[in-house]
């Protein structure tokens, strides 16, 4: 008997160095925004106060378009995502992007609410402060889910929509990034609030590419140090608590707006499966799926999705 209370005391410390030596490794505590700026938000970046948040914010091009196109990042992601179509698109459209609320440069909202109503509020605000009216509406995942649920609540704002990957049906998943598991795992999340390998966040994001030989360093380094955006971890994870994926799911088919639908078909996070619903619920709307391309394919190859997009408004 004692051998065996022996063995267990053994393995309990065993296990308690193994952990302290784990965050010893990968402590990565909060990094105010003052330590990101410079890096992550040169010109022509600029914030906008609203709700107690200063949100990070780019936007370009001619200040007369009638319908600026207004592009919404995924989780864990930012502004910088659309990169690629906004400087294909800049020199004819006005492109305006910014940081939602949880994520980039913008941080927490300051209630706490990250309920899906909260977010389309949130984009309906950022429209009125930017005297953006009736815009194309452009959302990648989440971003996604946020674009097409305004268009529902308000569609007098939303002259097009254009979803890449979007979320909104139940999720059926075949590979899920390690980073979003752990913030959806009670224990786990806590312990991400201060800890962060960065090969973790490589894995995440190789995961979410078709191709991740694309998934440089500089890639890495800007989802890395915009998730350490002291209280995005904690955002991440109560986002994932109050949003129920699929539950405004029968909100779609109420939709009848022009739609572009943009899909990866090596998106393992939401299959195109999602692709062919969209298309099926949203009457008279134009799919595309890009062979090879994952759950970003907008930012993994810019230059091929933007011809659609392009194709779709008229740009020539």
């Amino acid at each position: 008997m004692k051998s065996i209370v022996n063995a267990f005391i053994a393995l309990v410390v065993i296990l308690l160095v193994g952990t302290l030596a784990f965050v010893g490794f990968t402590w990565a505590p909060d990094r105010p925004v003052s330590a990101l700026t410079e890096r992550w938000a040169p010109p022509p970046s600029f914030f906008v106060d609203i709700d107690g948040m200063q949100v990070h914010v780019r936007d370009e091009g001619p200040r007369d378009d009638p319908h600026p196109i207004v592009m919404l990042h995924g989780t864990s992601s930012s502004l910088h995502t659309w990169q690629g179509w906004a400087d294909a698109l800049k020199g004819q459209r006005r492109i305006i992007r910014f940081d939602l609320p949880g994520f980039g440069l913008t941080g927490p909202f300051a209630d706490n609410d990250y309920h899906m109503q909260h977010y389309v509020h949130f984009v309906l605000d950022m429209l009125d402060r930017l005297h953006a009216g009736s815009v194309v509406l452009v959302g990648n995942s989440f971003g996604g889910e946020v674009a097409w649920e305004t268009a529902a609540l308000a569609p007098e704002r939303v002259q097009r929509l254009i979803l890449v990957d979007a979320a909104g049906y139940p999720l059926n998943s075949t590979s899920v990034p390690i980073g979003f598991r752990i913030a959806k795992t009670p224990g786990l999340n806590k312990i991400m609030e201060y800890t962060l390998p960065r090969r973790m966040v490589e894995s995440s994001v190789r995961n979410v590419y078709g191709d991740p030989s694309r998934v440089t360093p500089q890639l890495v380094d800007r989802y890395y140090e915009l998730t350490l955006r002291a209280g995005n971890r904690r955002a991440l994870a109560e986002r994932f608590k109050q949003s129920a994926s699929g539950a405004d799911a029968g909100k779609v088919a109420k939709l009848s707006l022009p739609t572009l639908i943009l899909w990866g078909k090596s998106d393992h996070l939401i299959p195109s499966s999602n692709a062919d619903h969209f298309a099926r619920d949203i009457p008279g709307s134009r799919e595309v799926v890009f062979s090879g391309l994952g759950h970003v394919p907008h930012e993994e190859d810019p230059q091929q999705t933007v011809a659609t997009v392009k194709n779709f408004l008229g740009i020539p």
